[in-house]
C-alpha cells in the first residue's frame, strides 16, 4: 500500500497537470472562435467561385474555351499535401489525417507519389518511414494568409503545368464543429468545378437531390472576354481552395484541441477524487492502527 506521502504527491501532481489541461482548453476555446470565424467567412467566397467557373464552362460550351488546370491527363505522377499540426495533446486530429494518407499512398501504389507537408508531425512521421518527400511548408501556420497560401498554389500549379505531375490532391481535416473533424482528401489540381469532375450525390453517400425544374441559361455579356475572365479566375479558385484547406484544418485542431483538454481535465478531476478517497481510506487505517496500538500498549501495562 502507498504511504501518505506517496498519495499527497500524486494528488498535487494531479491537480498541477489538471490546471495545464484547462488553461489549454481555454487557449484552444480563444483560438477556435477565430478561426472559425475565419472559415466561415471563406466557405461562401470559395463555393461561389467555383459556381461562377462552373456557369461560365456550362455557357461556353462548344466554342473552345479552356484552361490548362482544368486540363485532365492519364496520372502517373501525383502530389500529396497533407496538413496536419506542428504540435500534439489533440486527440485524434493528426493519427486520423496520417492514417487516411497512408491508406491513399497504399490504394494508389501504382503511382510515382511525392509527399509535401505543412505541420511537423505529419512530415516526421514519413520521413521516418522512408516515403518519398518534396517539400515541407512548415511557414504556413506562422503565416497563414491568403498571399502565402497563394505562393504554394502557384508552386504546385507551376509543376502541373510543367508536367512534373499530373494531379496534386490535399488531405486535411475538415471542420465540422467543435467536438467533430472529418478527414478529406480533395483534388486540387486539376482544379474540379461542379460541372467537371463532381462528385455525384451517390458517390458522395447522401440522398439524391430532388430534381429542380429545368431553366434556360441566361447569357451574360464578359469584359473583357470570356477565356480572359476565366484565365483570370481559375488560377484564383486554385488558391482559393488550398486556403480555404488550411483554414479547415486549423480550426479542427483548435476544435480537437479544445475537446482534447477538456476530456483531460474532466479526467484529472475523477483521478483527484479517486486518490482523496484513497488517501482518507488509507489515512483512517493508519489512525486505526496506531489506536489499537496504544490500547493494547495500555492492557500490557495494567
Amino acid at each position: 500500500m502507498a504511504s501518505l506521502r506517496d498519495i499527497r504527491k500524486r494528488i498535487r501532481s494531479v491537480k498541477n497537470t489538471r490546471q495545464i489541461t484547462k488553461a489549454m482548453k481555454m487557449v484552444a476555446a480563444a483560438k477556435l472562435r477565430k478561426a472559425q470565424d475565419a472559415i466561415i467567412a471563406a466557405r461562401p467566397y470559395a463555393q461561389m467561385l467555383d459556381q461562377i467557373i462552373s456557369d461560365l464552362a456550362t455557357r461556353s460550351e462548344g466554342e473552345g474555351l479552356a484552361h490548362p488546370l482544368l486540363a485532365s491527363r492519364p496520372v502517373r505522377k501525383v502530389e500529396v499535401l497533407l496538413l496536419t499540426s506542428d504540435r500534439g495533446l489533440a486527440g485524434g486530429f493528426n493519427s486520423n489525417v496520417i492514417r487516411r494518407a497512408s491508406r491513399f499512398l497504399y490504394e494508389n501504389s501504382g503511382w510515382e507519389i511525392e509527399v509535401s507537408t505543412v505541420g511537423r508531425k505529419g512530415n516526421d512521421f514519413f520521413r521516418q518511414r522512408g516515403q518519398k518527400m518534396r517539400k515541407d511548408f512548415g511557414f504556413l501556420y506562422q503565416r497563414l494568409d491568403y498571399p502565402h497560401a497563394s505562393q504554394v498554389a502557384e508552386e504546385l500549379s507551376a509543376r502541373f503545368l510543367k508536367g512534373e505531375v499530373d494531379a496534386v490532391y490535399v488531405i486535411y481535416n475538415e471542420f465540422i464543429s467543435a467536438i467533430s473533424q472529418k478527414v478529406t482528401v480533395a483534388q486540387l489540381l486539376p482544379l474540379q468545378t461542379l460541372s467537371v469532375g463532381a462528385p455525384t450525390a451517390a458517390q458522395a453517400g447522401q440522398a439524391a437531390p430532388v430534381a429542380a425544374p429545368t431553366q434556360a441559361l441566361v447569357d451574360f455579356k464578359y469584359e473583357p472576354g470570356r477565356q480572359d475572365v476565366l484565365d483570370r479566375l481559375v488560377p484564383q479558385a486554385v488558391s482559393i481552395k488550398l486556403y480555404r484547406s488550411l483554414l479547415e484544418s486549423v480550426a479542427s485542431e483548435h476544435g480537437a484541441r479544445m475537446s482534447a483538454m477538456e476530456n483531460a481535465t474532466s479526467n484529472a478531476t475523477d483521478m483527484i477524487a479517486s486518490l482523496s478517497l484513497t488517501y482518507n481510506r488509507t489515512r483512517q487505517a493508519v489512525i486505526t492502527k496506531e489506536l489499537m496500538e496504544i490500547v493494547s500498549g495500555a492492557e500490557a501495562l495494567k
